[in-house]
């Protein structure tokens, strides 16, 4: 292969796959945010599941002690329902909604957000946009024309008869 064909066929390569990609990336938009906007609901659902099976676990422990003890709802249901104690020599602490945020805190349980942060790359979010989606497309489609034209296979020149 001559020099001058290797070049044009890498040109057609870089061209063409350059275009080729906008213009799959064009088409394929609404189908990507679709994509990335389910993953994100099934993280959440994720989530969701994962707080239910641990509180479920902590109702279950819960439920076995109250079947091995069964005064253990006379020493709960004070603190549960917020009423003073009926005996008067035990003390139960009171905490502030300051106290409990600054132990969770320290413990590194901290109540996150139900709405995550997006997962949405920033470069689909602005290629969704039309204006710039129809941009997109015709530079897609320029560059595989151009990709065609200027640097097809070179035609070749017809024998010359003597």
């Amino acid at each position: 292969m001559k020099m001058e064909n290797i070049s044009r066929a890498l040109l057609f390569v870089v061209f063409f796959s350059i275009g080729a990609t906008a213009l799959s990336g064009s088409i394929l938009c609404d189908v990507l945010l679709r994509y990335y906007h389910s993953r994100q609901l099934l993280k959440v659902e994720e989530d969701t599941t994962k707080k239910v099976v641990s509180q479920n676990a902590d109702y279950n422990a819960l439920r076995q002690q109250l079947e091995k003890d069964p005064n253990i709802i006379n020493r709960i249901a004070p603190i549960v329902l917020g009423v003073d104690a009926p005996d008067a020599n035990t003390v139960y602490p009171k905490a502030t909604v300051e106290q409990i945020a600054a132990a969770r805190k320290a413990s590194g349980k901290e109540v996150t957000s139900q709405c995550p942060e997006p997962m949405t790359p920033t470069w689909l979010t602005r290629c969704s946009e039309p204006r710039r989606r129809i941009t997109l497309f015709l530079a897609g489609a320029a560059l595989v024309l151009v990709s065609f034209i200027c640097f097809g296979p070179a035609r070749q020149a017809p024998p010359k008869e003597p």
